[in-house]
């Protein structure tokens, strides 16, 4: 965990005041005249520069650890989210033979099959359903049957999904 270190200035009673000494070979050294330390700064030193590195370094990995969880929770909300398809089936067979089923394309493409389709029944007319089949799912699209003698089917599919595994 990182611990803030308060920075402090150095202040002195003298700002930039030096004198000058004349070294034997004949270059000038300014050496500080501060006067009195009216407060004793923080020294600039490596360890505290270290310790500030290691703080944004922290910083910089919580925050990436941050956007990675922001993405992880918007795709979940993308699986999550769905689409709505609603479909005629036909069948122009006497039972128990079938010939129902129909291609549905999805208008949004899957990353990956793990997508649910949860069928509804609207309407059933000239017979009966035994139930819904999905079957043959793509990224693109499944097929979906239904059995039974009913000679039309009404169905409202909810496609939720399919965008990210695991």
């Amino acid at each position: 965990m990182y611990e803030e270190k308060i920075w402090l200035d150095h202040v002195t009673q003298y700002e930039d005041r030096y004198r000058e000494q004349t070294n034997p070979d004949g270059t000038i050294t300014h050496i500080p005249v501060e006067g009195e330390v009216l407060q004793e700064g923080t020294p600039q030193s490596a360890a505290n520069f270290f310790h500030m590195e290691c703080g944004i370094s922290e910083a910089h990995a919580l925050a990436n650890l941050a956007v990675i969880a922001a993405i992880h929770a918007r795709q979940k909300l993308d699986d999550l989210a769905g689409e709505t398809y609603e479909v005629t089936l036909n069948n122009s067979e006497v039972y128990p033979f079938n010939t129902s089923q129909q291609t549905v394309a999805l208008h949004t493409k899957r990353n990956n099959v793990n997508y649910t389709v949860q069928p509804e029944i609207v309407s059933a007319s000239g017979g009966f359903i035994n139930g819904v089949e999905i079957t043959e799912k793509l990224e693109n699209g499944f097929k979906v049957a239904f059995s039974g003698s009913a000679k039309q089917v009404k169905l409202k599919l909810f496609v939720k999904g399919g965008f990210y595994s695991g």
